[in-house]
Parts: structure tokens; sequence; C-alpha cells
């Protein structure tokens, strides 16, 4: 079990310089150094090296070389399943400890960071791990002069971009199946959020993955995530972040080489209330989960509570309650249940769309405000808003902070209206002790998921996509598989 007194034993060790993994070897990045200040307390924690373009070009130069060696890429699929069950087996030796860091840099509590990042990741490895040599090739129904062959092969080099937010558990989705199927890999963790990419890139190495099968260039998304979009040896990009940078991915990629792009983007995901779900007390408990753990930096984050009009108030009141309740703070401090928002500017952001929504006529029910500014972090009472309008912007636009936007409905009809309205469709949730209008609602709604009578909690068996403007492909289950395998067809006349 987990004490407070591990965790303040931790949390003082140095924090080791970062630096690229280019070719087996860690590297000073071309571009410089840049600062990495924790949310925790704004203080400096270390550097890290700004890699540019000519260090993603080595990168990738690296990551070909690798996959046509063939080391890794030919190497026989229960050979690679005995290493990634070994990357497996580190991120679980030193959970609590990667945990500890990546609260330090991004500032996720610390509850829900131990679960989801190192464990996470050594779960998403096991799981491709057993996956790998369990994926067949083909033989197709052809004519008895005809044989027809599916091949199902690596597509070489992989790109994979991932966010501050939920950094290890994110890129082990990406990471875990492309290595699983024999491709070479060049990582690109977010510059607010890159510690734990980099332990566990290390733990790789040592754990027998060959050099330049995974390499890893951090710095500026503008920079070292810009040319590696644009790289002409890039056969696969894959990104979870937000929907403007989706946008600049996929023009990259007509640009450049057309690769594949897959993306997981942002979300607007509603979490709707009817009044026969089977419990109210719970429905109000798992709503404030849904939106404030980690302080509201999730991207399926049920930010748009939709309640029926007969227990609007009622329930309004309960999360209202429920969310004041929330201990906000230290997020190395195992009592607290919100930890901190990544950096000034987003809180600043955050601020904002609480202060436009009031503009626009929402009412501020609980929380809002900036707290605990004389620590020197950056700390935000969750806020709950009512009276939101389908058309103002805290209904509409992805805010990635504490803040809940509540709407009322009429019926099951205007649920499914209001639900839809959005360019998004990553997640949802439908709360009803009716089994039909759960059915019902599973069909209408247009997202990659639909949660009923929950919210979150999927694990790797099911997968995670987006619809609409939420983006294509999907993380997690065999599905995320595809996004790294090339079919190819052999025709034989016999």
């Amino acid at each position: 079990m987990t004490t407070q007194a591990q965790i303040d034993a931790i949390r003082t060790k140095p924090v080791p310089q970062g630096r690229l993994l280019i070719a087996g070897e860690w590297q000073d990045g071309r571009g410089g150094e840049t600062q990495v200040h924790s949310p925790l307390d704004g203080l400096p924690l270390t550097r890290i090296a700004a890699g540019d373009a000519s260090d993603v070009d080595r990168a990738v130069a690296a990551a070909r070389n690798a996959f046509e060696r063939g080391t890794w890429s030919r190497m026989a699929p229960a050979a690679r399943k005995k290493i990634l069950h070994r990357i497996a087996d580190r991120l679980e030796a030193e959970a609590l400890e990667i945990a500890v860091l990546g609260v330090r840099d991004n500032g996720t509590e610390l509850s829900m960071a131990l679960k989801a990042e190192p464990l996470g990741a050594a779960n998403t490895f096991r799981y491709y791990a057993e996956a790998l040599d369990k994926i067949y090739g083909e033989i197709a129904p052809t004519a008895p002069d005809v044989l027809g062959l599916v091949h199902r092969g690596p597509v070489g080099v992989v790109g994979a971009i991932v966010p501050w937010n939920m950094p290890m558990m994110i890129g082990a989705w990406k990471l875990a199946p492309a290595l699983a199927m024999g491709n070479s890999v060049v990582l690109k963790p977010a510059e607010l959020a890159s510690l734990t990419l980099l332990r566990l890139a290390a733990i790789c190495t040592e754990c027998g993955l060959p050099e330049g099968v995974l390499n890893v260039v951090t710095g500026k998304g503008s920079v070292a995530g810009e040319a590696l979009s644009r790289h002409g040896d890039v056969d696969v990009l894959a990104f979870t972040g937000s929907n403007g940078v989706g946008r600049q991915l996929l023009i990259a990629s007509a640009q450049s080489n057309l690769k594949r792009v897959y993306l997981e983007l942002g979300g607007k995901s509603p979490n709707i209330v009817f009044a026969d779900a089977p419990d109210l007390d719970r429905a109000a408990r798992v709503a404030t989960q849904a939106i404030f753990r980690n302080a509201g930096q999730v991207c399926v984050a049920g930010s748009r509570l939709l309640v029926e009009q007969s227990v609007h108030d009622e329930f309004v009141e309960r999360v209202a309650r429920q969310t004041a309740a929330m201990r906000v703070g230290d997020p190395l401090d195992l009592t607290t249940e919100v930890g901190a928002v990544v950096s000034e500017a987003q809180l600043q952001q955050n601020l904002s769309h609480v202060a436009t929504a009031e503009a626009e006529g929402a009412r501020r029910v609980t929380g809002g405000e900036r707290i605990l500014q004389e620590t020197g972090g950056t700390y935000m009472r969750p806020a709950v808003m009512d009276r939101v309008g389908p058309g103002m912007a805290l209904a509409r636009e992805e805010v990635f902070g504490p803040v809940l936007a509540v709407l009322p409905f009429r019926d099951e009809a205007e649920a499914v209206q209001l639900a839809n309205d959005t360019t998004f469709g990553l997640a949802s949730a439908v709360w009803t002790g009716n089994l039909s209008r759960a059915h019902r609602m599973v069909a209408a709604i247009d997202a990659g998921v639909v949660h009923v009578n929950t919210y979150g909690g999927s694990d790797l068996t099911v997968p995670l996509g987006g619809h609409r403007q939420s983006g294509n492909g999907h993380d997690k289950s065999l599905h995320a598989l595809e996004k790294y395998i090339n079919l190819k067809t052999a025709w034989f006349q016999l």
C-alpha cells in the first residue's frame, strides 16, 4: 500500500536532465534546452533537450535503418513478446517513482496518475505482447487453380505525437501496438510533459529493445512536431491532441508524402441524466468525477451535463454539493481529489471560459476561481455553470479544464438533439433505468463511446476513437493494431 511517507521521500529527488534518444544513444538537442517548471509550485524541475528538424531527421533515419536491418521487424513474434513483457514488468516495479515524476511534471492527482500512467502503460504493453503472435494472415476463397494470400506486415516507421495530460498511458496506447507489429517509432512527447516518456524510453532500451527501434525527440510541437509530420520517410503518424493541431497534421501529410494520419482529438462530451436514472446520488458523484478528475484535463471528460427538466434543480444541487466538497490542492497529497492545472496559460484560459459564460448569461453555481496562488502553483476551484444555452461558447468549445456546463432538456428527442449539437463525437453517457431507452440512445448518439449508467472505466478490450471532428482510427483493443499493419495480397496462378 502506498504511503504518504513514500511519496514525500520520492518527491524531493532531483530530476535528471532530459536528452534525446536517437539510434540507442542519449544526445543533446541541436535546438538547445528548455526549462521545465512544475505546476505544483511553479519552481524549476529540470531541463529537457529542445529537438529541431535536424534531430527529427536523424531520429527518422535511425528508425528506418533499424527497420530495414530487421533486428526487430523480422524478429520472431515470440521473441518480441518477451521483450514487451519485460518492459511491462519494469513499469510495474517502478510504478510509484514514475507516477510521482509524472505528477511533478503535469499536476495530475497521484491516485489517478499511478493507476492510469505507469500501471496503465504496463497493462497496455502486456495486452499487445499477448496479442502480437495471434495475428494471422488469410487464405482467400478463390478458384481451385488460384491461391490468394493476405499477408499482414509492419508499416515501417511510425511517428507518434503524444499530449501532456496522460503522456505515459496515451504514449503506451501508440507505442505498444506499433512495436508489437514490428515497426520502428519516433516519439515526440508534449513539451509540457516529457519526463515519464523519457523514462519509458530508457526502460525499453534497458529491457532489450534494439537500438533505433524507439527514438524520442523532445521539444516544441511547432518545431519538432512539425518536422515529424512533414517528414517524407514517416509512414504513419499517430496523434492525440487538439483539433487545431490535428488539422495541421493532415495538411502536412498532404503536402509531404501522404502518410497515413490517425487522430484522437478533442471532445465536448454529453453526460445525459434522465429522471428515471437508477440512482441519482451515484449519478451525481460520477458526474463530478467525469469532468473534474485531472482538473478536467481529459479528452473524454463529461463536460456537458444534460439533465431532464423534472429533476434538473435537484440534480444540479447534488452535483454542486459534491463539487464544493472536493479537495483541491497538492496532487502528491493522497487526500487530494483535484490536482493542478498544467500551466499558467491553461489556467488563464479556463478562467476566461468561466467569465465568458457568465457574460453570456450562464449562472455560476459553485467554483470557477483561482485558489492557492500563494503556493506558486496553478490551481482552480472546479466550476459548475448552470443555465448554459446550446449556442453559448461553453456548450460548444472544449475547455480542457475543470468547468462543467449544465443544460436542461424536456424529453428524449431533445436530449438526442442537444447531445449531437456539437462538431465533436468522442465520448458520452446515458443514465436511465429504461433498457429500451438506453439502447435507443446508444444508437442515436453520434460518439465513439457511449457509457450507460456509468462514465469511464472501459479497459483495453474495447476501442477508443472519435466520430466527426473528434478524429479517426482507434486506440486500445485489437482494432488499434490495424493502424500499424500493411496488408499485402499474394496471388498465385497454380
